[in-house]
């Protein structure tokens, strides 16, 4: 993990969707091709308190943005058959243990809920401290989120990376992205 010195300031910091994504990548047709994709980030915060383990994270996820570059397979998966976008339009991520080095918490989508482990691989913290942002990672089974028509043809695992920009608060003013 590398991290800056620079501090930051206690508080609420929000996440900026336009300068955040969380992208997979992930096997089908049995493993034989790999499949990059992504979701968009609709919103979230994090709360930074100290000690670390005080903090909490939370952020939502657009379900009917999935995309692959591939229109027809990513029509399929919003369908009603994979993530059903139109019953289960969010994924959300809220923490339950904050730590330098991971994120704890639970993940809901497709309407299930379960634990998830978000390693931190990499924080960087703005030249003025008024903002960070986040690399982290984590495996998917999709399956247990109830998301489990074809089998073979989809791939069971995502490998997700997460990189999350964050601007304090009393800064952020919804339109503008930060420069890492």
């Amino acid at each position: 993990m590398t991290t800056t010195t620079t501090a930051l300031d206690l508080g609420r910091y929000v996440i900026d969707p336009g300068g955040s994504s969380v992208t997979f990548t992930t096997r089908h047709l049995f493993g034989l091709g790999l499949v990059r994709g992504g979701f968009a980030i609709r919103s979230g915060a994090v709360e930074l308190a100290e000690p670390v383990s005080a903090s909490a994270v939370t952020a939502e996820l657009d379900a009917a943005s999935f995309r692959t570059g591939h229109a027809s397979r990513d029509a399929t998966v919003r369908s009603a058959r994979l993530l059903d976008t139109d019953r289960h339009p969010r994924i959300v991520f809220v923490s339950e243990t904050v730590s330098e080095a991971e994120v704890t918490g639970t993940l809901t989508a497709h309407g299930v809920s379960r634990p998830v482990r978000l390693a931190i691989t990499d924080t960087t913290v703005s030249a003025e401290g008024s903002g960070f942002h986040v690399r982290a990672t984590t495996r998917i089974d999709r399956t247990a989120f109830g998301v489990t028509a074809m089998r073979g043809l989809a791939g069971r695992h995502l490998e997700l990376t997460v990189e999350v920009t964050c601007v304090h608060a009393s800064l952020h003013d919804g339109t503008a992205g930060w420069e890492r």
